[in-house]
């Protein structure tokens, strides 16, 4: 039932707000409902609108997820901006500040008049990524304003981030739409996160070693800054450099003890590979987390000269009972007969949480093992230290 908090969470944070109602529908008492809308897993929520097709949300089942799901998609994206003035109160974030703490970054398409192909991939990448990032497109006449402030050759992405206060500019001549939304994608990733449960399968997603310091609370600054002085001397680059707070993720705990066998003292930086192998290398504790040090370090490991700490075993990824096989309770469920029932009417703005009650029950159980999180199947020292241009090309899914 942990999703269902989440939607009773959810539902309490979006009280009185009289655009949007949240409803819920059991798809063993519904079926010929879900069956309608190709509801095919449980749990799925999906967001209709009077005129417009509904939206399904693909996201992470967390309250605060959701929330901003719902908050994003009260805009229609891509946002179509008239004029300089008001391209810059969009980059600036004035436009709509009360979507700032949502989506710390916004994406403006700038395209002369006559780019009528680049736009069309644009606007379709923008559809794509609604309720995930906000997204604007300019293509006036004056576009050159714009183009030659940010120095941008057209077409252009221009990339606000709000925290930081900085905008940059990334050409996408000749870029399809898929292209588009890969690398807004990545845009939206932050150089050095701390790795929580919510954000991991987006790193995840990067298919690079995790390059992971663990730290009992807030991340010493000297720690930090020799980390991003890497970051920013491309020496990561075949890596994903993170974070994680024990504090603020406890889980961190129990993948440390499966890691070391008993929990090591930290702060202590590993090296994960995501690919193949399973090896773990750990930096050497009695040594400082300097620049230098892990300069020196990596040189090590590139050349084969690490040893790791253990090797996380690969398993199969199969149902420990009978009882949590949904993909046979979902093919036996296709086949089926369930007696139509009226309908259910929904007004406003509507958020619908679709569900199997035995299903989801059953999941919920069925959550986080701390060893599979980080879990690797083989690793390649010649594949993950050589060139850093295919490695890039080779993992361009969303």
């Amino acid at each position: 039932m942990a999703f269902l908090q989440s939607y009773i969470d959810l539902a309490i944070k979006l009280k009185g707000t009289s655009t949007i109602l949240l409803t819920r529908i059991n798809c063993a008492d519904w079926s010929d409902v879900c069956t309608k809308q190709n509801v095919t897993e449980f749990p799925v929520v999906k967001m209709y609108k009077k005129g417009k097709n509904p939206v399904s949300y693909a996201g992470m089942l967390g309250t605060e997820d959701l929330l901003k799901f719902i908050q994003l998609n009260r805009i229609s994206c891509p946002v179509n901006i008239t004029s300089v003035r008001e391209a810059e109160e969009y980059l600036s974030g004035e436009l709509y500040k009360d979507l700032i703490s949502y989506a710390s970054v916004s994406i403006l398409g700038l395209f002369s008049p006559n780019m009528t192909i680049a736009k069309e991939d644009f606007i379709e990448a923008g559809k794509y990524l609604k309720g995930y990032v906000v997204t604007g497109i300019y293509s006036e006449d004056d576009v050159s304003i714009l183009s030659n402030k940010y120095t941008a050759t057209l077409p252009a992405l221009l990339l606000a981030r709000h925290k930081e206060g900085k905008i940059e500019s990334i050409p996408i001549a000749n870029t399809h739409a898929q292209d588009i939304v890969q690398i807004i994608t990545n845009s939206l990733l932050e150089t050095f996160p701390e790795i929580t449960v919510e954000n991991l399968p987006t790193y995840l997603r990067l298919q690079k070693p995790l390059f992971i310091l663990f730290s009992d609370d807030s991340i010493n600054p000297e720690h930090k800054k020799a980390i991003l002085t890497l970051v920013k001397g491309k020496h990561l680059d075949l890596f994903t450099p993170c974070w994680l707070n024990l504090k603020n993720t406890p889980v961190g705990r129990g993948i440390l003890q499966a890691y070391f066998g008993v929990l090591p003292p930290t702060p202590l930086l590993v090296v994960v590979n995501l690919h193949s192998g399973g090896q773990v290398f750990a930096f050497p504790s009695d040594q400082a987390i300097t620049e230098q040090n892990l300069l020196l370090w990596l040189k090590k490991l590139e050349a084969g000269l690490e040893s790791h700490i253990t090797i996380l075993p690969a398993q199969e990824w199969k149902p420990p009972l009978p009882a949590y096989n949904f993909l046979r309770m979902m093919d036996a469920a296709a086949s089926s007969h369930h007696p139509a029932r009226k309908d259910p009417e929904c007004m406003k703005e509507t958020v619908v949480q679709e569900n199997d009650k035995e299903q989801h029950e059953d999941r919920s159980a069925n959550r986080k093992e701390p060893t599979e999180t980080l879990r690797i199947k083989r690793w390649n020292r010649s594949n993950v230290f050589k060139a850093e241009k295919s490695f890039r090309h080779d993992n361009k899914e969303l």
